[in-house]
């Protein structure tokens, strides 16, 4: 670390109490996806107070710029300065906490149960920081308060509308529970599954129980399909390629006594590789019409597409890991861990720009809440890892952009 790194890393542990208070701020006030309007307000308010104008993006994203003064060094060509863009979501969860402290969820049913308000705290320290040390770099840094990650919402509008056009790295970080206050993982390759949603429709025709090869049982049908999904993970996908379909809701049934002329089915398909997602899907259509057609009956099957395999880019990583080794020691930096199941919608971001997606650990045994899983409702977090969250963002972004 040179003299400069460690001056700035002392800015931000003097900066501590202000980034708690306004995780603190964030927490209290939860609010879920697309209705974040106050705390996109509170950000605003936070940026005006840096001194970083901003605008909206769709109802409740936010988005401002920082532009580097130093000049470049590299003047020899007419290459134009770089580029990154940071993220933090902002979103809470439908969840009544139980967690009690001082800093508990003020609206019923509502928490940030994800660390989602740590995040959005995080950058707007690293903000603050880097706003006041324009000199230290040349180039631009794009600061994103993504609305809706929870639902796979936010990140698409700040790609559809251009505000990742033209730039050259992309960067987030989400707390982990399950990694001890102190470590970082930055994991090459894939992370994060795709997440798709899927509605399964069947029609049969009603006759009484009693005459069941009169009609054709929605429910019978619905039953196989569920049984036969099973099969396209452990039948017709490779060992070697983890994919999940769940099925999580049936609806069917008019009453006990007769067949049933249609049911519904909702659910989940969860991969690593856009390959085996796109494969998965259409395996789900051709089994669930076959299936319905074997027994009397029709399925269509409605899907939506909440979010891509967040896929690290290896480079990246690269670069991450020698930035958070610099600050934090290499005894400290997870370079490989388990693939979860569970989707991030920053997956879109490193899709439109190469980036990484790097955790730093919030878990620590002897702060209540701190080890509990993500999305329960005693959920919390270490505070004192928001040192390493505000670093993570300030110390990449000048090292990439110096680099």
């Amino acid at each position: 670390m040179t003299e400069q790194d460690s001056k700035l890393f002392e800015e931000i542990k003097r900066d501590h109490r202000y980034i708690v208070e306004l995780r603190r701020d964030f927490h209290r006030h939860p609010e879920i996806a697309k209705e974040e309007f106050r705390t996109a307000e509170r950000i605003e308010e936070e940026l005006d107070k840096i001194g970083l104008a901003h605008k909206r993006v769709g109802e409740t994203g936010v988005y401002a710029e920082i532009i580097g003064s130093k000049k470049s060094e590299n003047t020899s060509n007419s290459a134009s300065p770089k580029s990154i863009v940071l993220r933090a979501d902002i979103d809470a969860l439908p969840i009544q906490e139980t967690h009690i402290c001082e800093y508990t969820s003020q609206t019923p049913g509502r928490m940030h149960a994800c660390g989602h308000d740590a995040h959005t705290a995080a950058l707007l320290g690293a903000a603050r920081i880097l706003n006041n040390h324009k000199d230290l770099f040349s180039g631009t840094i794009r600061l994103t308060f993504q609305s809706g990650e929870e639902i796979g919402y936010g990140a698409r509008i700040f790609v559809d509308k251009g505000f990742l056009d033209g730039a050259d790295r992309t960067f987030g970080i989400h707390a982990a529970s399950n990694l001890p206050a102190g470590k970082i993982a930055a994991v090459p390759g894939p992370n994060n599954a795709s997440v798709d949603w899927f509605r399964i429709s069947v029609k049969g025709y009603p006759a009484h129980v009693s005459t069941p090869q009169l009609g054709a049982d929605a429910v019978y049908i619905a039953s196989q399909i569920v049984i036969s999904t099973q099969a396209l993970v452990t039948r017709r996908t490779s060992p070697m390629d983890n994919v999940l379909v769940g099925i999580g809701t049936i609806k069917a049934g008019d009453t006990y006594n007769i067949v049933a002329q249609s049911a519904e089915l909702e659910g989940t398909i969860r991969a690593f590789t856009p390959e085996v997602r796109e494969r998965t899907k259409q395996l789900l259509i051709d089994i669930s019409r076959q299936t319905a057609q074997m027994f009397g009956g029709t399925a269509e099957v409605e899907y939506k597409d909440f979010t891509s395999p967040l896929i690290n880019d290896e480079r990246s990583s690269a670069e991450v890991q020698k930035t958070a080794a610099k600050m934090f020691g290499e005894e400290n930096i997870v370079k490989s861990r388990t693939a979860s199941l569970g989707g991030d919608d920053f997956a879109e971001y490193i899709l439109k720009v190469p980036g990484c997606y790097a955790y730093f650990g919030t878990g620590n045994p002897s702060k209540e809440g701190t080890t509990a899983a993500h999305h329960d409702s005693k959920f919390d977090i270490d505070e004192d890892a928001l040192i390493q969250a505000v670093s993570l963002y300030t110390f990449y972004a000048l090292d990439y952009l110096n680099q």
